[in-house]
């Protein structure tokens, strides 16, 4: 069969709206995230992502893993980007760890919440599991930490999301003297070491996402 221009050009454009192949019908994770799920300072296969993805392979809950972190990136900057990654991802379920850089520039709590509730609204829409990734607040005054520490449980109530409440608790239960190996040399980021001990926590977490795919 030949196609004219006209035909072929419809054809691009149907195979184009019908959004991102799946990789040998794996279900597809979104990870909305910073500089963690980016992979700063980290070579390409030793990042969050790729050792997450590491870990659903072996644990029998394999998935094809979408990188939309940004290094830097807020709570507002994820807001204004979850909806543009979803149309051109299409993926099943989504990851979203968003929050740490709020805290170090000491953004007010409900702005962050707000922020962070209308991302969840869009991941969640066409009731798309979606797994929330909280992350302790730093030292500072008590009421503004226990305000960020009540945000997490909150919003996943809310939207039925699965939550792990403390993304670096593996790192933040060591002691001071022994963290070392598993920082790079910011003293903030971990480096591969301590990304491989954070997905032993956030895996469990990650591959019950994928069991709710099916």
């Amino acid at each position: 069969m030949t196609l004219n221009r006209r035909e072929m050009l419809a054809m691009v454009a149907a195979l184009a709206a019908a959004g991102p192949a799946r990789a040998q019908g794996l279900p597809r994770l979104l990870c909305l995230g910073d500089s963690l799920t980016a992979g700063y300072g980290l070579p390409r296969d030793q990042g969050l992502v790729p050792q997450l993805s590491q870990y659903l392979q072996a644990a029998g809950q394999p998935a094809q893993l979408i990188n939309a972190g940004i290094s830097g990136d807020t709570t507002y900057g994820g807001r204004v980007r979850i909806g543009l990654s979803i149309r051109r991802n299409a993926p099943d379920a989504v990851i979203v760890e968003l929050g740490g850089n709020d805290m170090l520039r000491k953004f007010d709590p409900l702005k962050s919440e707000q922020n962070l509730d209308a991302i969840l609204s869009e991941a969640r829409a066409g009731d798309r599991p979606v797994l929330l990734v909280g992350i302790h607040a730093p030292a500072g005054q008590a009421d503004w930490r226990l305000a960020w520490t009540q945000i997490w449980a909150r919003l996943a109530n809310r939207h039925g999301a699965l939550l792990l409440q403390d993304l670096y608790a593996p790192l933040a239960d060591l002691p001071p003297d022994q963290r070392g190996p598993f920082l790079q040399g910011d003293g903030v980021h971990p480096s591969a070491l301590g990304v491989q001990r954070i997905v032993q926590h956030l895996g469990p977490a990650a591959a019950q996402l994928v069991a709710q795919t099916a």
